[in-house]
């Protein structure tokens, strides 16, 4: 029987896609991974399923040979043996990887002696054998027995069931059943390969192929027929004869497959020999055509060097003069040929570099060494200077044998200047033409080494950050941002020394670097002067633009060790100067670490808070001032810090804005605020129409979910748009008009309310206010506080109660403290309004017993406020 040397079982090992389902116990994968890492579930699944159902059918066959005879127990044991012996001792075929076992025509004989049992027996014995020869591995060894038996019990038994047919008919039989056979040696074939290959098919995934039955195992399909057709030809002996002629042809198939053994040894070995000799006669004959190959390549490159070389090469005598040139130098240094001949090399190369040549040369001409290479820049004929990869080594002329040196000359201008760009855009702003931070941070460097060498030395830092910058990009688009920057980098160097380095650091943010400077007096006065010179108007786009600049300067003095350093604390000095009221220089002091560090600490705390869920809210009534009902409430945020106490929300809030914090705040407030009106407006129907405020910073009305997080909020509360009302200062809602305007419509068109907050401090112009979706004018505390009949802070109210009637638009005046601004408020026609005079802050708790109280007095026919958390409107 033919067999392949690595066991089919192999192929498609490691390609497995899957391993057995996580849901399996613990110990079945582990077990799994460590006996059978290859296998996916499903080609584990097959195997277990073959090798089961083989085990089953070797038990089968076992007891339906246990009623056999004696005699036939010996013919079957007779018969295993003789498979087995084949199987151990196979006939390799010189030139391929495969086999021969004389096996197989023996479990055929079996099978049309004594039926499938006895086959499947015999083939199970031959392939258990032939797998613990070929491979290694246990699945292989286990499985192979199985399959074997399965595949001859199955074609077996049509091929036995076909035998007892025929001999029921009684016909003569002897070529029928040669044919039904070979036709079964076939079926067999087809099983066994099919059952085989399917495991390495699972591994990868693969659907069955017919072509592995012409592939690997082609060739045993004819071997099979071979076989099946001795086997036949040896039974149909046996039945005229006796066993006589089975004793007779084993001895003659075994001195058959010994004779094959020796002759294909011994051709093996003569194959071998011929193919070593002829194998070094190629090579001897590959080399000397090679080497004989080199040596006209070599001549030919020799004589046409100057001739068709694409750079520039040149012969020159030991002295340096040019004996001869190629088309390709004279064109390099646009000379007509043969204009180089008898002129020095030196007369070309460029003044500073003549000096690193003619070094190169002399230490060649000295032995010192065999080659060089260096960068030159060398001189056309019409003045030009180019960059070139100069290669130079000594050379020994094949027809004089007089020793010279020769040179090669490659242009790489393109290359010296694109590397110079590149060198100038890594280290400059591409807008400004400035140093850009990587440049600035080098000079920074360099400055704080050498303060640090020398104590005299000292260095100044000014960091500058343009105020309400980006109102110029939302208003006047960004191309008239990109021209200001322009001509800001250029009014900031025109008014500073020539040793001071400008750069620009990102966005609207400069920074100057002022070494040796006098003292810090000279800074400061520097910075004054920017301050003037950067008030004056900058036309932009046709338009004039006139901005401010916050500035924060630090000194060497700090004993600074990294730029990262410096920066830092002149960062710091600029937002002292923005938190002091913009437009204005502030300088860095050691004061200042400890705020950094205390805002640092509240950051962090204030990310565990939000986390954690450590803030609280508190609710601040809203009052129709006519009516004196309850109408709406604002929610706060509050936080009480376990080791520093309450914080307020002045103090946490700035810094939650500028730590993107804020958006996980904003968050938490609509989450918990939603909630809780709902159960108030299901307390009793009374308080149905309740709305609840609540406040949105400069980062959410950018952000891109904006409006998913509003609705997501609103739809698990189970809460009507129109009971939610977002509020926005004025600054914020200007300073980012341009870009949420879509934004803020679409919450418009779902029915939640706009608020504009601290209305009258802002910037808005009356043209912005009448085309934006706001709902609510809120009148800042301020013009509440002050509010007296005839004071200008009365006009204002007044003013913007008229201009919101005018808008269609409700006012809520905030911060009433008294019953003379509630008197007021009302006369001038305000609707609504909050203060400490109407109701405090207060817990949710606080504002449920308001709620009690209410539902009290409107069941007394009472109107009104209750008195004691809020004072009565009448």
């Amino acid at each position: 029987m033919a067999r392949v040397r690595s066991s089919p079982m192999r192929n498609g090992m490691g390609v497995a896609e899957h391993k057995v389902h996580h849901t399996a116990p613990g110990w079945l994968v582990r077990s799994h991974r460590a006996l059978m890492p290859d296998y996916n579930l499903k080609s584990a699944v097959y195997w277990y399923s073959v090798v089961v159902l083989g085990v089953a059918v070797l038990a089968t066959c076992g007891v339906s040979l246990a009623a056999a005879s004696p005699s036939v127990w010996l013919t079957v044991a007779f018969g295993v043996a003789i498979a087995m012996l084949a199987a151990l001792f196979p006939v390799r075929i010189p030139g391929s990887t495969n086999s021969l076992a004389a096996g197989e025509i023996f479990v055929f004989l079996l099978l049309l002696m004594h039926g499938p049992a006895a086959a499947a027996l015999a083939a199970a014995a031959e392939a258990a054998v032939g797998s613990y020869r070929t491979s290694k591995r246990w699945t292989s060894r286990i499985a192979s027995p199985a399959i074997a038996a399965l595949a001859m019990f199955g074609s077996g038994s049509l091929l036995h069931a076909l035998q007892r047919g025929l001999d029921a008919l009684e016909l003569g039989y002897g070529g029928l059943l040669v044919v039904a056979s070979i036709a079964f040696a076939f079926v067999y074939f087809v099983c066994n390969t099919l059952l085989v290959t399917a495991v390495p098919r699972l591994k990868r995934n693969e659907a069955l192929q017919w072509r592995d039955l012409v592939g690997v195992f082609g060739w045993l399909g004819i071997v099979y027929a071979g076989s099946a057709a001795v086997a036949a030809l040896l039974y149909l002996a046996f039945r005229q004869s006796g066993s006589g002629v089975l004793m007779a042809v084993v001895p003659i198939i075994g001195l058959l497959l010994m004779t094959l053994h020796y002759f294909f040894r011994h051709q093996e070995a003569h194959e071998a020999v011929r193919r070593t000799e002829s194998d070094a006669a190629a090579r001897e004959a590959d080399a000397a055509q090679r080497h004989l190959q080199a040596l006209r390549a070599s001549e030919r490159r020799f004589h046409s060097a100057f001739t068709h070389a694409s750079i520039g090469m040149a012969l020159l005598s030991l002295e340096g003069k040019i004996l001869q040139g190629n088309a390709a130098l004279h064109a390099f240094l646009g000379e007509e040929e043969p204009g180089l001949a008898d002129h020095d090399i030196e007369a070309f190369v460029s003044e500073d570099d003549v000096g690193l040549l003619r070094q190169k040369l002399e230490l060649l001409n000295a032995h010192d060494l065999e080659a060089f290479e260096i960068e030159l820049r060398f001189r056309r004929k019409d003045g030009m200077h180019l960059w070139a990869a100069t290669h130079g080594s000594y050379f020994s002329d094949p027809g004089s044998g007089a020793p010279c040196l020769i040179l090669q000359v490659q242009d790489i201008t393109a290359r010296r200047e694109a590397e110079a760009g590149l060198q100038h855009i890594a280290f400059h702003d591409s807008l400004t033409g400035l140093p850009n931070r990587r440049k600035f941070n080098q000079c920074l460097a360099t400055a704080i080494d050498r303060v640090r060498m020398d104590s005299n030395r000292r260095f100044a830092l000014m960091f500058l950050d343009f105020d309400r910058f980006k109102l110029i990009n939302d208003t006047l688009g960004h191309s008239a941002g990109d021209e200001f920057l322009v001509q800001v980098a250029k009014r900031i160097q025109q008014n500073v020394r020539p040793t001071d380095i400008v750069a620009r650091l990102g966005g609207d943010e400069f920074a100057i670097l002022a070494e040796d400077h006098r003292d810090q007096q000279s800074t400061v006065d520097l910075a004054e002067r920017l301050m003037r010179t950067l008030q004056t108007p900058f036309v932009v786009d046709g338009s004039d633009v006139t901005v401010s600049a916050s500035i924060g300067i630090t000194f060497s003095s700090f004993g600074y060790n990294t730029p990262d350093e410096v920066l830092r604390d002149a960062d710091i000095a600029m937002y002292k100067a923005k938190e002091g009221g913009r437009a204005r220089y502030a300088l860095f002091d050691a004061g200042l670490h400890a705020e950094v560090g205390q805002r640092v600490r509240i950051e962090r705390d204030l990310r565990n808070a939000i986390a954690n869920g450590e803030l609280s809210l508190v609710y601040q009534p809203i009052f129709d001032l006519r009516s004196a009902e309850l109408v709406g409430l604002e929610a706060l945020s509050r936080w009480n810090h376990s080791k520093l106490g309450p914080i307020e929300p002045e103090v946490f809030i700035p810094i939650a804005e500028e730590s993107e914090l804020i958006i996980t705040l904003t968050d938490f407030v609509l989450r918990h605020a939603c909630r809780q009106l709902k159960a108030w407006q299901l307390k009793d129907p009374a308080f149905a129409d309740l709305r609840i405020h609540v406040n949105i910073s400069a980062r959410d009305i950018v952000h891109d979910a904006l409006g998913q997080r509003i609705t997501q909020a609103i739809y698990q509360a189970q809460l009507k748009p129109q009971h939610l009302a977002l509020e926005l200062t004025e600054n914020i809602l200007m300073e980012h008009i341009q870009n949420s305007l879509p934004a803020l419509a679409k919450l418009q068109q779902l029915g939640i309310g706009l608020s504009l907050d601290d209305f009258g401090t802002g910037y808005s112009s009356l043209a912005h206010l009448s085309n934006l979706p706001i709902n609510t004018l809120k009148v800042d505390r301020s013009f509440v506080r002050d509010l007296q009949s005839g004071s200008n802070e009365a006009k204002v109210v007044r003013a913007i109660v008229r201009l919101g009637v005018s808008l269609d638009k409700s006012i809520v005046a905030e911060g009433i403290e008294n019953a003379q601004q509630l008197a007021q408020l009302r006369d001038m026609g305000c609707t609504r309004g909050q203060g400490f005079h109407l109701g405090r802050p207060q817990s949710a708790d606080g504002i449920e017993a308001l709620l009690d109280r209410i539902l009290v007095q409107r069941a007394h026919s009472l109107s009104g406020l209750p008195s004691g958390d809020a004072a009565t409107l009448h």
